[in-house]
């Protein structure tokens, strides 16, 4: 187990991939650089999200940054570990697969919401999915302070437009400020909204 402070780098892209990572507490975002050097934010990771397990696909080098948002606990797992436990413990290995399923289904729908919804509903949906609304055992929906900056950069849009529709969101009464982004369950009427 390794703890990382906030911003603090847990790898980079382009570092050997020789390792899967399992987030128990905190909050982790993955993110690209283009040749130009301008990034964007590819995935956010919390508790019981496994990151990082292109090593198990032959993947040789990272193709992104992994940093920590907030205060971080992560389980690093070397790949040849990770393989011993895949074979050996048949839950495990059955969670595992369940959570990569379930990532790939996010990530087709994380490409759809970005060719065919507004920045507004991208957004909504990305600050619900932050909160973990709909899920299981979903920790509160208060989110850790995350800037604009970083929410533009989740969602493929400006900071000016994000400080916009969170404004837009506040006054209508789907979200608060109070030291942390509260999400309120009123916040799906604007994803659903057409």
């Amino acid at each position: 187990m390794v703890a990382y402070a906030p911003s603090q780098v847990i790898f980079t892209q382009g570092e050997p991939c020789l390792s899967v990572l399992y987030v128990l507490s905190g909050a982790v975002k993955l993110s690209v650089l283009s040749p130009s050097g301008k990034e964007a934010v590819v995935a956010m990771f919390g508790p019981g999200d496994f990151f990082g397990e292109g090593c198990l696909a032959g993947q040789p080098v990272r193709i992104a940054t992994a940093a920590a948002v907030t205060a971080s606990t992560i389980l690093v797992v070397q790949k040849a570990a990770m393989i011993k436990l895949l074979h050996s413990q048949r839950a495990f290995s059955d969670r595992f697969i369940t959570h990569m399923l379930a990532r790939n289904i996010r990530v087709e729908e994380d490409l759809v919401d970005q060719l065919f919804n507004s920045s507004e509903k991208r957004l909504a949906r990305t600050l619900l999915l932050l909160a973990r609304y709909g899920k299981k055992n979903a920790p509160a929906r208060v989110l850790p302070k995350l800037s604009q900056e970083l929410l533009a950069e989740m969602i493929g849009t400006t900071r000016s437009r994000v400080n916009f529709f969170m404004n837009k969101f506040r006054k209508l009464g789907f979200i608060e400020y109070n030291g942390g982004i509260k999400i309120n369950s009123s916040l799906i009427s604007v994803v659903l909204h057409d």
